[in-house]
């Protein structure tokens, strides 16, 4: 079997994980091949993880850092262009996981030089990078189409969609070195895009279009990267509560009106960012390991159907 097949770069990732299991083949049935380590455990063992945008206290760079750091990672880089909280969330991260480094970095996510440093530095300390979360992003002034202007619309997408373009190109090298520890090329970039990316009405243009955008770069990235083991995958949650989206809630707190948000999808209720941040976690892991190129829609169900009215069908 030629070494570069499809199916010995399978037994290969599976070996160097130590998953064959399923049996020992007892009763003449065939051990089962994993990819991926006991789903019951600590899921990112030694992995080496960035994630971007994870300053505001109830957003789904937070969440998904305290997700990551409880599965037993190596490293952990916290990154925000805002550092007004980011000591604080350094420090509970180093009190909830106190084996897992924990780096604290500020710097623009659509900077090109510090964006390349940071994966540099995951290099130079730890010889690997495993995990790119690309979810730092903006919504952008929230105003109708003729309102828009040239320079706002770019802002946006520069933001939005550069943050996670840069993020692909440093990553999806880094992601290839090998070293004593990491014995095989590999990784998973992750990006957050959005319900807005994938149909009209979710936000205004500037954001839906650089939502889009995204999920074209994850896509268009998991096939420039054929045959690296690295996977790209974009998650497109629905209304969630977070920093950029808060002030959605504060208004109908206000109102007394908080039950209505979300209330268009099957779920009858807005998000909250854990919920979006086990979904990260899913594709951080090795047992998402077969899951790339896709948007996955995490919205409650909104995307799953055109407007109805409850009960009826026509």
């Amino acid at each position: 079997m030629s070494s570069s097949s499809p199916q010995s770069r399978l037994l290969q990732v599976a070996g160097h994980i130590g998953g064959s299991g399923g049996g020992d083949g007892e009763g003449g049935l065939p051990p089962v091949p994993m990819v991926a380590g006991d789903s019951v455990g600590p899921r990112l063992t030694g992995k080496v993880a960035i994630i971007t945008g994870c300053n505001s206290a109830i957003g789904i760079g937070r969440a998904t850092a305290l997700q990551y750091a409880h599965n037993n990672p190596k490293a952990l880089f916290i990154c925000d262009i805002s550092n007004t909280n980011l000591p604080a969330l350094e420090s509970e991260l180093n009190s909830l996981a106190p084996n897992v480094k924990i780096h604290a970095r500020t710097f623009d996510a659509a900077d090109e030089a510090s964006v390349a440093a940071v994966v540099q530095e995951a290099l130079d300390k730890y010889a690997r990078l495993d995990i790119f979360f690309a979810n730092a992003g903006a919504l952008g002034a929230v105003k109708l189409l003729g309102d828009i202007t040239a320079e706002e619309f770019m802002e946006t997408l520069k933001i939005n969609t550069l943050s996670v373009f840069l993020a692909a190109k440093y990553a999806g090298k880094a992601m290839q070195v090998v070293g004593r520890e990491k014995k095989i090329p590999g990784g998973s970039i992750i990006a957050t895009a959005s319900t807005a990316g994938v149909r009209s009405g979710a936000g205004p243009t500037h954001y839906s279009a650089s939502k889009a955008a995204v999920i074209n770069i994850m896509q268009t990235s998991a096939f420039q990267l054929a045959g690296t083991n690295i996977r790209c995958n974009a998650i497109c949650p629905g209304i969630t509560e977070t920093g950029m989206t808060s002030r959605v809630w504060e208004v109908a707190r206000k109102r007394g009106t908080e039950g209505k948000i979300g209330q268009i999808n099957p779920l009858m209720r807005g998000a909250v960012s854990d919920e979006i941040a086990r979904v990260a976690l899913f594709l951080g892991s090795d047992e998402s390991s077969y899951v790339n190129a896709q948007f996955w829609l995490v919205d409650g169900g909104l995307s799953g159907s055109y407007p109805t009215a409850p009960g009826k069908f026509f």
